[in-house]
């Protein structure tokens, strides 16, 4: 698993750097669930951001236009709409096998978290481009979809045009 060090010698020092753990809490008793610990760790790091210009992380401490318990609970409704479910290999939702939205991206995709279906298992990441019907799942963690990202690899999203310099992330406003 990709470690929050590999990112953010790719990305950059975070400026977040959230010790408080209520709001993950808060949001993982609504939801059911338990966020994968290298996902809290990176957006703990980091806050709510834009990467490359492109891809949206969103905290569960953040703003309401930028909250990540907002964004997930909104996504959950459109993903659930009869018109939208035969574009994902599963169901949304917090129960194993489903999908946990949780990121979007200005280029039209959606970032899932697969629910394991064992404790021991490891969470997948789906990606979902909006304005088609096909979607993919990487055998990753986030960490290792974020890093494989930030490096430019094709993972759905793809910034080497849109970070030609190297990474780089700002604040949401």
């Amino acid at each position: 698993m990709a470690t929050l060090e590999e990112i953010r010698a790719l990305l950059g020092e975070p400026r977040f750097n959230w010790s408080d753990p209520t709001p993950w809490g808060e949001l993982e008793q609504e939801l059911g669930v338990e966020f994968p610990a290298d996902f809290r760790e990176i957006v703990d790091a980091y806050g709510s951001i834009e990467i490359n210009g492109q891809l949206y992380l969103k905290h569960p401490a953040g703003h309401l236009l930028h909250d990540l318990g907002t964004m997930i609970r909104g996504d959950l409704d459109l993903w659930r709409d009869d018109d939208m479910v035969e574009f994902l290999p599963s169901p949304v939702g917090a129960d194993p096998g489903e999908l946990v939205p949780v990121a979007t991206a200005t280029t039209g995709e959606a970032v899932f978290l697969c629910v394991p279906d064992a404790t021991s298992s490891p969470w997948r990441v789906v990606v979902q481009e909006f304005d088609s019907p096909s979607w993919t799942r990487y055998e990753m963690t986030f960490s290792d979809w974020l890093l494989a990202y930030l490096k430019g690899r094709d993972v759905t999203l793809c910034a080497r045009d849109r970070a030609p310099g190297g990474p780089f992330w700002e604040f949401l406003p």
